[in-house]
């Protein structure tokens, strides 16, 4: 009961970043935007710092934490591109990492033999998140810094989609092999699995 009652807390946690999107929409002040992000990164940084020392990653919990992340990152994106605080082209390169990757999350889900194949989060893909955040709050307080980092997190979007592509391929391939289990055999981390985390 009581590991239950933390999953809720850690998957309510994770949640907080919807209502926080909706405020950065309604919310026109500009340093309470601001705050409103890094409220965002800090209960991304709390929620899986939680979940990694204490043992308490789940399937849910890996699905539930990069949507409530994606939601509000792509929501306060958007809010700044409707406010003429970064050009169109901005908005692809900070949002072509979350775009790619749910285009792999519904191939991973389609193709039957990377079905089994847990999704998990890599470092490329937390540095981009990371910049995200940082570049968000450079464009609400400090514009001159945005360029770069666009350019910068466009790279490392791309670096990030083939990193996670090809470790995704690794455990497939690890899953085909002849030490597969048995379909129903065993639990659901079989050899093809990556262990899934919230971070």
């Amino acid at each position: 009961m009581r590991r239950q009652a933390s999953l809720a807390l850690l998957n309510t946690l994770s949640l907080t970043r919807l209502p926080l999107a909706v405020a950065f929409v309604v919310i026109p002040n500009v340093w309470i935007r601001a705050g409103l992000v890094m409220l965002a990164a800090f209960t991304d940084f709390l929620d899986g710092w939680i979940a990694r020392h204490r043992g308490l990653t789940t399937r849910l919990g890996a699905l539930i934490d990069p949507v409530a992340d994606r939601a509000f990152m792509v929501t306060a994106i958007v809010v700044c591109y409707l406010d003429g605080l970064i050009s169109g082209i901005a908005v692809l390169l900070l949002v072509i990492r979350d775009l790619g990757t749910t285009v792999g999350f519904l191939v991973a889900r389609l193709v039957p033999n990377l079905r089994r194949v847990e999704l998990k989060a890599r470092m490329l893909g937390k540095a981009v998140t990371s910049l995200q955040l940082v570049t968000l709050l450079c464009v609400l307080l400090f514009p001159p810094a945005v360029v770069p980092l666009v350019a910068l997190i466009g790279v490392l979007s791309l670096a990030s989609m083939v990193d996670y592509s090809t470790a995704v391929l690794r455990a497939r391939e690890r899953g085909s092999g002849p030490r597969r289990m048995k379909p129903g055999a065993g639990s659901s981390s079989s050899a093809s699995s990556l262990p899934p985390v919230r971070k």
